[in-house]
């Protein structure tokens, strides 16, 4: 299990320094001068020298890809003698701590370095620390509510299969899946918060955290996350439900379930002990999918319910060009899509140790 655990690690590690790659050079050949955009209408050449040059702007593509590697590697190395260098340790950027001194250079300890937004010139990681976990809370509660309301729906739509309660459950799910998240996000708006608001007490938008109309503060509103989780949650759910019913079916019909009903066991117990493990693989790695790509997909539900999570983020640095900004979302995403990949083959292969021995 060791060895099938550090081989996935170290797909993930490959799959990560692919992505770097990408979007490194996608973001440094898009048009646009990130010093102008800094320095607007106070755009002078000597000022955008400046502001190349602390950049690095003025580095070959080079070195600057192996300064952004640098920069997030959590073990790194630095010059901690030249000022003017490229790589010199500078401890107000970095937060280090030093582990080694070989001449001139050190190898440090440190949290990995995004860099600094465009716009308003707050580290990348302190804008996605107070954003990320909205978006984290968000994803979570929309796949809890996906698999456990899909799985009890594919269970029962299995169990009564070829019957009228089958079917509805099959139109729903088909419906499910084909209905575009900012199409729902904007009906369930509507009609829960807008034309049913004054029964179900929801708001249109809101993020988690909101400011007292009496100025005593921040607070939690649990409502606001209703709606948004619910949006969220239809696809997956459809595709659970779908995913858990063909699956039971399929198991239902094996032989060592009619095995297990002629020994005696009772309908519940072969349900829930035996078929239902069996059938959960496919389950699992369609959830585990499904919350990678809501981290990711949540933009639209997100700006739709003025959510302030991650999805927010990028679109606002989308409309104002905040490369280092975009570039820290979507490398964020992409760790936690990696780690939810890595968690799931060890969940399957716990599962199925056919997994570990192929």
């Amino acid at each position: 299990m060791l060895n099938f655990f550090a081989k996935r690690l170290g797909y993930g590690v490959l799959v990560m320094l692919g992505v770097i790659t990408v979007v490194f050079l996608l973001f440094n050949i898009l048009p646009g001068d990130p010093a102008r955009m800094m320095l607007g209408q106070r755009a002078d050449i000597s000022s955008v020298e400046a502001i190349h040059k602390e950049l690095g702007l003025d580095k070959p593509v080079g070195i600057r890809f192996v300064s952004y590697l640098n920069d997030l590697m959590p073990v790194s190395v630095h010059n901690h003698v030249d000022a003017t260098s490229f790589f010199y340790l500078n401890h107000d950027k970095y937060h280090a701590a030093t582990l080694l001194k070989i001449g001139n250079h050190s190898i440090v300890l440190k949290k990995p370095y995004l860099g600094r937004s465009y716009q308003s010139n707050r580290p990348v990681t302190e804008i996605l620390a107070v954003a990320f976990p909205n978006t984290l809370l968000l994803a979570t509660v929309s796949i809890l509510f996906a698999m456990v309301l899909g799985v009890i729906l594919g269970i029962f739509s299995a169990i009564k299969n070829n019957t009228f309660y089958s079917r509805f459950i099959l139109i729903f799910s088909v419906s499910g899946m084909s209905l575009p998240s900012f199409f729902a996000a904007v009906i369930i708006a509507w009609l829960f918060a807008f034309v049913l608001g004054d029964y179900t007490g929801l708001s249109m938008t809101g993020s988690l955290w909101e400011v007292d109309d009496l100025g005593r503060g921040e607070y939690i509103n649990w409502k606001n996350l209703i709606l948004p989780a619910i949006t969220l949650g239809i696809r997956p759910l459809a595709i659970v439900a779908e995913l858990t019913r063909s699956s039971l079916i399929q198991v239902l019909s094996q032989d060592y379930i009619r095995t297990a009903r002629a020994k005696g066991l009772s309908f519940y117990r072969v349900i829930m002990r035996h078929a239902l493990k069996n059938a959960m693989n496919p389950v699992v790695t369609a959830v585990s999918g499904w919350f990678a790509s809501l981290m990711a997909g949540a933009v639209f539900v997100e700006y739709v319910f003025d959510w302030k999570g991650v999805g927010v983020v990028i679109v606002d640095s989308l409309e104002n060009y905040d490369f280092p900004l975009i570039m820290g979302a979507v490398l964020v995403i992409s760790v936690m899509l990696v780690i939810i990949n890595i968690a799931v083959d060890v969940v399957y292969g716990i599962l199925d140790p056919r997994v570990r021995m192929q």
